[in-house]
């Protein structure tokens, strides 16, 4: 049936808005859920010598390209690129930052060039947060930290709250990435030589706000009541961290790496069942089994096959139907002269253990595994 044309000139202008909408509207609000098994991997700008404090130093990778980089996950396989937002050095790997420094002379564009290049061959770009530790963050606020170790050293206080969620909301308005991991999401003193929280007066005055009354003196606390306050100052981290993600993106992944899958700050917390991506890093992959029970319905689970040396073991993992609907990932230290991952059998024995399990999701990633 013919439409008069009054309601013809009405269906073009509706077509010609849609179009004009689907041109405009960022990628990464347009990404569906990914269908097919998530593979993944990280070229780790982390970690290197030379750091004040075991991170490397800012601007140590900064040379990186975008198109060797993005040529170099091609090759490898992955559907998944994960890169950075910004670092445990605290800076940000893309220009026009505002919350986070930018990173000491960052020769490209990196994350927003490099989420272009996937978004282009049709794979996900993922960002990174280091959680509990930011060396420039403790640098620039020492009464708001245990200060500015390789540790988890960031108590989750309300003005580091407010930076982190800017960050968020900045990076995923500036770059199009479709989301990011979540690291070492954990309240201090977690990884350090110490045991229990030191209640610094920041902390003292998170109790008040988690707690509604009065803090009662360090002596006055228990272990209990303390763990409930980490708990407690967990949750909320996470219930901003998600506001500010999915406030900007609604359809913005977010993926939390774990190291401790059963550590008690964690155990039974709303994070595992809110979160999109839940990955054990831990070489170890039968802690997934319970965690399978506290995941939401919705969330994907991962394992870390590379990252951890001769500690990870990818064969374990691949080809057993236990784990065919599992995401499979990996990371390793990038080298400072290439900014691309070590290789070869020679040099630091976590790197060529890497190296070789690097080989493996090679082969894993080129649908040598079971669909």
């Amino acid at each position: 049936m013919c439409a008069n044309p009054s309601t013809r000139l009405k269906i073009i202008l509706c077509l010609l808005s849609l179009a004009i909408v689907a041109t405009w509207w960022p990628a990464s609000a347009t990404s569906a859920e990914p269908s097919e098994r998530i593979t993944g991997f990280c070229i780790d700008f982390n970690w290197a010598p030379g750091g004040s404090n075991g991170f490397a130093p800012p601007g140590l990778f900064a040379q990186a390209d975008p198109k060797a980089h993005f040529q170099w996950y091609k090759d490898l396989g992955v559907n998944t690129i994960q890169t950075f937002c910004v670092s445990c050095d605290g800076y940000a790997w893309y220009r026009d930052s505002r919350p986070a420094p930018v990173e000491p002379g960052l020769k490209h564009d990196f994350l927003k060039e490099i989420t272009a290049l996937g978004h282009d061959n049709g794979m996900r770009v993922m960002g990174y947060f280091c959680v509990g530790a930011n060396t420039y963050w403790a640098q620039q606020h020492p009464e708001l930290s245990y200060g500015a170790d390789s540790n988890i050293h960031i108590p989750f206080t309300t003005e580091y709250l407010d930076y982190l969620s800017a960050c968020i909301k900045d990076v995923l308005i500036k770059t199009g990435i479709d989301g990011f991991m979540i690291d070492w999401v954990f309240s201090p003193p977690t990884l350090m030589k110490e045991t229990k929280v030191r209640w610094l007066p920041c902390e003292q005055q998170v109790y008040v706000e988690l707690f509604g009354r009065p803090f009662p003196g360090k002596d006055k606390i228990g272990v209990k009541e303390e763990l409930a306050f980490q708990r407690r100052a967990l949750d909320r981290c996470w219930q901003r961290i998600h506001e500010a993600a999915k406030s900007t993106n609604p359809k913005c992944v977010i993926w939390l790496s774990c190291f401790d899958l059963r550590h008690p700050q964690v155990v039974g917390s709303k994070i595992f069942q809110e979160v999109d991506w839940l990955m054990n890093e831990n070489p170890d992959p039968t802690s997934l089994a319970a965690v399978r029970k506290e995941a939401g319905p919705h969330t994907k689970i991962m394992q870390c096959l590379c990252g951890w040396g001769d500690k990870h073991d990818p064969r374990r993992v691949v080809g057993n139907p236990k784990y065919d609907d599992v995401g499979f990932y990996g990371f390793a230290a990038a080298n400072p002269a290439t900014t691309l991952p070590f290789h070869g059998t020679k040099g630091d024995a976590r790197n060529v253990g890497d190296a070789r399990n690097i080989e493996v999701l090679r082969d894993v990633f080129h649908n040598k595994m079971p669909k």
